[in-house]
């Protein structure tokens, strides 16, 4: 709630949130674990995996949108969240295609 008002007057300023590590990491837990339940892959991941999926999650999807002329800085965390989750999904059909589990 504070997030969303802080990011209103930051927006209203002309500014842009920034996401800082520790919300990375929050953003990336709840992203791993939200992936993890869409592709079926949670009972086999804990808490640091799925923090850690997340976070690579985030990184891999912000990497392919800004190869996609998206422009990822200036989104905020609703837009990191988002990307995080698409990226850490990816991550784990990969990860499925090349390990072969089911």
């Amino acid at each position: 709630m504070i997030a969303q008002y802080a990011d209103t007057a930051l927006l209203a300023a002309g500014g842009v949130a920034k996401v800082g590590w520790i919300a990375w990491i929050i953003i990336g837990g709840l992203a791993g674990w939200i992936a993890s339940k869409f592709m079926g892959t949670d009972k086999q991941m804990g808490f640091i995996l799925n923090v850690v999926v997340g976070i690579v999650g985030g990184l891999l999807g912000g990497f392919l949108l800004k190869l996609a002329g998206v422009d990822v800085e200036g989104g905020g965390y609703w837009f990191t969240f988002f990307t995080a989750i698409a990226g850490a999904v990816v991550l784990l059909f990969v990860v499925k295609l090349v390990t072969g589990r089911k």
